[in-house]
């Protein structure tokens, strides 16, 4: 009891701190670099309260040479009290937060002080216990993890995703062929399941940045520039499918069962749903649209020429085709019995 407390007043919330994790957002710009606004607010609050040694931690993602920004933010002005800036990015997925909170595949904290990295032993000593392998290593090396790690797993999936394409054309089994890939220890079975592209906050912004950062240090980050390139066109294969079944999406009824960019989760930032919606109603299609908890935040993105159900079922009645987006379980045991008698077509897409 008493082991955690919540107040409004930074000054008087960092006075009393031993160590202040700073973890806002750090979302895109319009040319794909990020937008660091938010990391920069938080630290301007900080140094306004900084009156005795502080371990300052971030775990927001953030491009290389942001933390070293942060130390000279604060240095210029005009703090008198000694601090350290740590790099301690987060690898949490959306829907998982606490199982991957408390059984980590690894924790990147990036120092340069033994008080600091004694500091960071003390909080984590928890998961330290119970032998969760630690990468201790320089500011630019954390926050470049990161990066890379995302940057990888959009690489992973965007080369499954073409390999299912390949699959279609030549009439082979694409999940045959993950599954025997992701035997091969080398490569591993995560992040080898086709579908109609990476979406949400994380991946696509991340790859965008991984290209910022190759242009701001003269690096040609191709491989990722052409991960970001095809996952762009991947939801349209889906859509221009559905156009080839149908013979004309004009006048038709689409239901889409699938909102989130991912199952488990009500975000829709980035969802390839909306790439798919966005398509199938500029050829003249209608949208009957459904998701267990993303709907309301979908709406907020896309909602033009889509009307919104709570029920799966609902949405299908009338429906001339239609399209799984995203991997609910509620769809994978849907009725077929009944999605048949409700729908007025027998065209069926799941991305």
């Amino acid at each position: 009891m008493g082991r955690l407390a919540f107040n409004n007043d930074v000054v008087r919330a960092v006075d009393q701190a031993e160590v202040v994790f700073n973890t806002v957002g750090t979302p895109p710009r319009p040319d794909g670099d990020v937008d660091l606004s938010q990391i920069y607010a938080v630290i301007d609050l900080v140094a306004e309260a900084l009156k005795s040694y502080k371990v300052i931690v971030t775990m927001s993602t953030v491009p290389v040479g942001t933390n070293r920004a942060i130390v000279k933010r604060l240095r210029e002005s005009g703090v008198k009290s000694e601090f350290d800036v740590v790099s301690n990015p987060e690898f949490l997925r959306e829907g998982k937060t606490l199982h991957d909170f408390f059984h980590p595949d690894r924790i990147v904290i990036g120092f340069e002080s033994e008080r600091a990295r004694a500091m960071m032993s003390e909080i984590f000593r928890p998961l330290y216990l119970i032998e969760r392998p630690f990468v201790w290593c320089g500011l630019e090396t954390a926050e470049l993890i990161k990066y890379a790690s995302n940057g990888f797993l959009a690489t992973k999936i965007t080369y499954i995703n073409q390999i299912a394409n390949l699959c279609e054309a030549v009439g082979a089994d694409v999940h045959t062929v993950a599954k025997a890939i992701g035997m091969d220890g080398r490569i591993d079975s995560k992040f080898l399941h086709p579908g109609p592209g990476f979406g949400g906050s994380c991946l696509p912004k991340d790859a965008s940045a991984l290209v910022k950062m190759g242009e701001r240090y003269s690096v040609e980050m191709s491989v990722i520039r052409e991960v970001l390139r095809a996952n762009r066109e991947q939801p349209l294969r889906i859509s221009s499918k559905l156009e080839r079944m149908l013979g004309t999406l004009h006048g038709r009824t689409i239901a889409v069962l699938g909102l989130a960019y991912k199952a488990d989760t009500d975000d829709a930032r980035d969802s390839r749903a909306i790439a798919i919606i966005e398509h199938l109603v500029s050829r003249g299609g209608r949208i009957q649209a459904h998701d267990p908890k993303a709907i309301e935040n979908f709406w907020m993105v896309c909602s033009e020429g889509v009307s919104f159900f709570d029920n799966e079922f609902e949405a299908l009645k009338g429906a001339d085709a239609v399209v799984f987006c995203t991997e609910w379980n509620e769809y994978r045991n849907i009725d077929l019995s009944r999605m048949k008698h409700l729908m007025r077509g027998r065209n069926v897409v799941d991305a």
